[in-house]
């Protein structure tokens, strides 16, 4: 009979381990490739995190300390997003961050290839898009089945594809020395705990 000849189905934890080891052999052949376009005085900043997590953090361009350590929120951005993750109860281990420009002063062609396939790689559920510029830089990657991304909509979540949404807040790295405008962040960043704790657990 045909049907003797099928394989059972695999299962789930299978499956999910394959596209797992499938997302870390291509984040780091992305890193590999970032780090040939380099050289001493140009380190390329790579996104850390889980490869295949519910949830992307993404800003425009990177700071002192990520450029020093080569890693995405690295540093003081780093420890203010993950206090904020901690008082929403967001699994960090859910968590990807990365940044539009991956050395800061590359072509925006070349950094939008780039995290075109980061965010095809990771393919998160929620995309948290941090700042103005980065709304833009996401808006012009015409994304596949993208709708348009509302820079001034801050908190409130938004469809960015049929299986991401975006949820838009201000410039962390900008907010970070004043009190007003780090209350303006949280103030939208929140909006990530209420949609996290209605995700299916693992």
């Amino acid at each position: 009979m045909l049907l003797d000849s099928v394989p059972a189905a695999l299962p789930t934890d299978e499956i999910y381990e394959r596209y797992l080891k499938k997302a870390i052999a291509e984040i780091n052949e992305l890193g590999d490739e970032l780090a040939r376009t380099g050289d001493e005085l140009r380190v390329p900043v790579v996104g850390s995190g889980h490869p295949l997590a519910d949830v992307l953090l993404l800003k425009y361009l990177p700071q002192t300390p990520e450029i020093q350590e080569g890693v995405a929120f690295f540093g003081r951005t780093g420890q203010v997003v993950l206090k904020s993750l901690q008082r929403l109860r967001v699994d960090p281990l859910a968590v990807y961050g990365t940044n539009c420009l991956k050395f800061g002063t590359e072509d925006p062609v070349d950094a939008a290839a780039w995290l075109t396939r980061e965010i095809h790689i990771v393919q998160p559920k929620l995309m948290v898009v941090m700042g103005k510029r980065s709304v833009e830089f996401v808006n012009e990657l015409r994304f596949p089945l993208s709708d348009l991304i509302d820079s001034g909509t801050h908190g409130e979540l938004q469809r960015f594809t049929p299986t991401i949404a975006a949820l838009v807040t201000p410039d962390i790295d900008e907010s970070l020395d004043d009190q007003a405008a780090k209350t303006g962040f949280w103030n939208a960043f929140k909006a990530l705990g209420p949609w996290w704790s209605e995700q299916p657990p693992y």
